[in-house]
């Protein structure tokens, strides 16, 4: 019976992965899904593992999708009942998650003849278990260990995630995609602050979607586009520097169009 697991190289999943390797559990495959859109610490994680993994005699898959990401994201044509013909899906999150279609789609394909396909879903992520099924099964959750057990976890091993000297996880909730449309306000704000390259990409993005990457708004003004972000989360930063208070509390005023 082959088992295999699906392991993109965040907290969870590695943690998931580097405990199955501790335990001995028999593992015949790690499969990476890579949507060429990822953190370069990401990358470089992965680059760590492949030795590990080939000393093993564990067989190391990665997936990619069919056609470029940001051919999808940018220039597939689109036909679609509420916005008509356009070019691309736009920005990958929300209600709109086609790129993380695609990475299950392809993943599960991957795993189709597999006994045991492990996932690196934490114990404290109930709704995500709820909806495992056979083969599917999360060593996490059987060894009760939450997504904050599973960073120190790794963290305990050597692992850092590391970029620009600053450890991704100590501002991002997630190591997603940088472009995932699901980043919220502290995270963007972050990767302006401390991570200049993906912003610059972001801002690439921005410049070719007709669609803000968020739904922001202040006071009924719009600001959701990267661009805007940009000129937002600057003016805060110099507030913060000059260590003054802005006026009343900015999130009041940050609402969903």
């Amino acid at each position: 019976m082959r088992s295999v697991a699906s392991v993109s190289f965040g907290k969870d999943s590695l943690a998931m992965l580097l405990l199955l390797l501790e335990q001995n559990t028999r593992l015949d495959e790690v499969i990476f899904y890579n949507s060429e859109m990822e953190f370069q610490a990401i990358y470089d994680i992965r680059d760590r593992i492949k030795p590990v993994l080939e000393q093993r005699g564990i067989r190391f898959t990665e997936v990619k999708p069919g056609v470029p990401f940001l051919y999808n994201m940018l220039d597939r044509p689109v036909n679609s009942k509420k916005n008509g013909f356009h070019l691309g899906y736009g920005w990958c999150g929300g209600s709109c998650r086609w790129g993380a279609k695609l990475k299950t789609r392809s993943l599960d394909g991957v795993a189709l003849d597999a006994g045991i396909h492990y996932v690196g879903i934490a114990a404290d992520e109930p709704e995500r278990l709820a909806r495992l099924e056979a083969p599917k099964c999360s060593p996490l959750a059987e060894a009760g260990m939450t997504e904050a057990d599973c960073l120190a976890y790794c963290y305990a091993r050597g692992f850092f995630w590391e970029e620009n000297g600053i450890r991704l996880y100590d501002i991002l909730d997630r190591v997603s995609c940088w472009c995932c449309k699901n980043k919220n306000r502290k995270e963007l704000k972050a990767i302006y602050q401390f991570l200049p390259q993906y912003w610059e990409r972001l801002k690439g993005l921005q410049a070719q979607i007709s669609m803000p990457m968020k739904p922001y708004s202040r006071k009924g003004v719009p600001y959701g586009n990267v661009f805007d972000l940009e000129k937002v989360f600057e003016q805060e930063i110099q507030v913060e520097k000059s260590g003054s208070s802005p006026k009343g509390k900015r999130r009041r005023h940050e609402q969903s169009r």
